[in-house]
């Protein structure tokens, strides 16, 4: 079987000879570790993209299969985007930036993470009829429809690919900041948000539909959204569900008239109060599943939502940091959930600083060896 097959024999309920080996990706302070270590070649270090050839040449070395968070898509963000500009460096060697999409950020001298956030340009009517409303229409330059025309002749048939849907909430909160979308939301002008929201959306599904029309066909879509943090939704779920859900609705009913069934989210936090508005709207598969200091999310919410709850994820991707004593513990709570159906093992992030690349090889050999 290819390994295309194998994944959605496994969404689907049907056989399969055994588990694809499934990854998402890598920080980029792992790969440069793992280059000073001589593990991987030196121009693999900094960050590769996912699903690209240098992707897939690591996966060779290590034994993955593929990387799961291998999509196609528009430009379904601002366009054009904020000129990034630099407006201040502090007494402490911090910078405060002005980002891509109005957000001033404060970058700390050899800090990776996220930044923290300062300002943000969002703030009121004015900002978004002059400065973002007219970022956020669609325009034929959004999509490369010249790859779309041929890209059921040129695809990778080994390992699925997946049509990307964008974010109807994720996107909106990166471009008002957490403590902006709070405001906006709640106490400065519910009517102005949901235009916000409104409007965005209408691009990115007239983005989706543009792509389907083209005839390129995908296995899977795939949403990102991170709304939710270690205590659960960023917002109220009944707002959440107010705002968003007839946009989930409206993008997945589209996919499934082009045949698309499996339509994954990638949320991370805990996601326990939103799955309702997904799993109502057509979503159906979750990942990464992250187990963080909550624990396990799928086993919960499978038995809450059954069968029609498919999983890509929940790997506890810690234990790859520690010895094979703790992967193998990690291995033998994934057969578990294996054993109920629709799921697919896959670390539950990006490897982070600190694991241990045999380990890895030791995890993707041997989650191959489990049998369907």
């Amino acid at each position: 079987m290819t390994n295309r097959e194998r994944a959605l024999n496994i969404l689907h309920y049907k056989d399969a000879d055994r588990l694809p080996a499934v990854h998402f990706g890598y920080w980029g302070e792992l790969l440069t570790e793992w280059a000073n270590q001589g593990k991987i070649p030196k121009d693999f270090a900094g960050g590769i993209g996912d699903g690209g050839e240098m992707d897939k040449e690591l996966d060779k070395l290590i034994g993955w299969d593929f990387n799961w968070n291998n999509t196609k898509g528009a430009n379904n963000g601002l366009y054009p985007c904020f000129d990034s500009k630099e407006l201040e460096v502090l007494p402490d060697g911090s910078k405060r930036v002005l980002n891509c999409v109005g957000v001033i950020e404060r970058i700390k001298p050899g800090i990776t993470s996220i930044p923290s956030e300062d300002d943000y340009t969002l703030k009121d009517r004015t900002a978004f009829e002059e400065l973002y409303k007219p970022k956020m229409q669609f325009v034929k330059e959004r999509i490369n429809y010249e790859y779309f025309s041929t890209f059921n002749e040129n695809r990778d048939y080994d390992r699925p690919v997946g049509l990307h849907l964008g974010s109807v909430l994720g996107s909106i909160r990166d471009m008002t900041s957490v403590v902006g979308m709070s405001y906006l939301m709640y106490d400065e002008d519910e009517e102005l948000f949901a235009d916000i929201v409104d409007t965005f959306a209408e691009m990115q599904y007239q983005c989706i539909k543009e792509i389907l029309e083209t005839g390129a066909r995908f296995d899977f879509a795939h949403y990102w959204e991170d709304i939710c943090f270690k205590n659960g939704p960023l917002l109220s779920p009944e707002k959440f569900d107010e705002l968003c859900a007839k946009h989930y609705k409206k993008r997945n009913d589209l996919c499934r008239e082009y045949g698309i069934d499996i339509i994954s989210l990638d949320c991370d936090g805990v996601t326990e109060k939103l799955l309702p508005t997904w799993f109502e709207n057509g979503v159906n598969t979750m990942f990464p599943i992250e187990i963080g200091v909550w624990g396990d999310q799928f086993e919960a919410a499978r038995n809450k939502f059954g069968k029609n709850m498919l999983g890509v994820g929940g790997m506890d991707k810690t234990a790859l940091r520690k010895d094979k004593a703790a992967v193998d513990a990690e291995i033998e709570r994934m057969k578990r959930l294996v054993s109920m159906g629709g799921f697919i093992p896959c670390p539950d992030h990006r490897l982070m600083p600190g694991t241990k690349f045999e380990l890895v090889q030791y995890y993707a050999e041997e989650i191959k060896k489990i049998r369907i």
